[in-house]
């Protein structure tokens, strides 16, 4: 695998240094401040590799900008509404741009409305660290009672609604504005972000679009991009959705197997691939993770590896981010799929049989308590998972002891 770090440009508390010293091999971010549909411009591109390759005292960091996550779809695209063929000629654009610029793996999303969601972002774990959670009763409350969509109710369980009820019953109104805000940021290091307002105007513009409709909508943008992205030499990689299954009473159509069969079977193509997201696609019970990496591997662009700890069985249930290997996604089997992937394309000469890889979130520990850093990316955090990750690889791949 290819060692990676997700760096969210010069605000981020992680610095440059940090990440050499971490002993990643490249960086992973965006430009995220361009607004979502506008141009990404070769000016803008090229000065985020100029700050990726200098380290704080001047000297050549040895790091290159390679993984894009994320370039966005906007919510015209989805909806097909609005300026949404501007959008598309504009990606257009912006895939042309970054090509020339030697950027050849882009991770994105087709969301709609919320992107990744968290009820609680400084969730404690039991030896005091914190770490990112998705309770489904916060989630009811904030949906029935905050929100106040119509129909919402009937989309969850008597269970469900009941302690959601008695949940918001205990909540001031300080409570409900901060489940708000975790619900609503949007994507990490994105200037973009929503009031309740402007996602009940999303939730009324996308009306009755059903699941069919959606993924129609997402086989037509790859119509019009996965032809360009084969022209320029771009691998364009879909991230699951994160929880993987609907809420808001909207569809949610990359949370399974199926659904990425669906996908990169209607547009077949080498730069039609998947993010292979462990921690996205193991919150459901029924996604076996070294089995989606077995059939789907040949179309593996990016690795983003993480754990999560399930509180039930239930498809929709609840979650929170653990410990790289302690979570309820057997790590060492899926690096071994990993791995043996990357061994079958080196016999078939792919050049890309170094998959990128990063560590995915992490649990704030140690200092990281203190920096109160973008959630879901602390730096001790994530590079105690890289570590962890780094020697299972290691100790599968060894010469004599190795079984991959």
């Amino acid at each position: 695998m290819r060692h990676t770090w997700r760096w969210f440009g010069p605000k981020d508390l992680a610095k440059i240094d940090d990440i050499v010293q971490a002993g990643a091999e490249g960086v992973v971010t965006a430009l995220h401040h361009v607004p979502n549909g506008m141009v990404w411009s070769p000016e803008e591109i090229a000065k985020r590799q100029a700050e990726i390759r200098v380290r704080s005292d001047g000297a050549a960091s040895g790091l290159e900008w390679e993984v894009i996550e994320s370039l966005p779809v906007s919510e015209d695209i989805k909806k097909q509404k609005g300026d949404w063929r501007q959008h598309i000629e504009t990606y257009k654009t912006s895939l042309r741009n970054v090509a020339k610029a030697g950027l050849e793996v882009v991770c994105y999303n087709f969301m709609p409305v919320i992107d990744w969601t968290r009820t609680d972002l400084r969730y404690q774990v039991s030896h005091g660290g914190t770490c990112m959670r998705f309770d489904i009763y916060d989630f009811a409350a904030f949906d029935i009672h905050v929100l106040k969509r119509n129909a919402a109710i009937h989309d969850f369980s008597v269970e469900v609604v009941e302690e959601a009820e008695r949940r918001f019953a205990r909540m001031d109104e300080a409570a409900q504005q901060a489940l708000a805000r975790n619900i609503t940021m949007g994507l990490p290091g994105s200037t973009e972000s929503m009031t309740l307002d402007d996602v009940r105007a999303h939730l009324a513009e996308y009306g009755h679009i059903s699941a069919d409709q959606l993924r129609r909508h997402f086989i037509d943008f790859l119509t019009e991009i996965i032809p360009v992205a084969e022209e320029v030499g771009v691998r364009m990689c879909c991230h699951p959705d994160d929880p993987p299954f609907e809420l808001l009473g909207l569809p949610r159509i990359m949370s399974t197997a199926a659904d990425y069969r669906k996908i990169l079977g209607a547009v077949d193509s080498p730069a039609n691939g998947m993010t292979l997201c462990s921690g996205s696609l193991g919150a459901r019970p029924d996604n076996e993770l070294p089995a989606i990496m077995s059939e789907f591997g040949a179309k593996v662009h990016f690795l983003h590896l993480r754990n999560v700890k399930r509180d039930s069985d239930a498809i929709a249930g609840s979650f929170y981010e653990a410990e790289h290997l302690g979570g309820d996604t057997d790590m060492v089997a899926l690096i071994a799929a990993i791995l043996t992937e990357e061994s079958r394309r080196r016999q078939q000469g792919r050049t890309d049989h170094q998959i990128p890889m990063r560590p995915d979130h992490g649990q704030d520990i140690l200092d990281d308590l203190q920096r109160r850093a973008q959630p879901g990316y602390p730096t001790i955090g994530r590079l105690k998972g890289l570590a962890e990750l780094r020697g299972v690889e290691r100790a599968l791949s060894h010469a004599q002891y190795g079984i991959v």
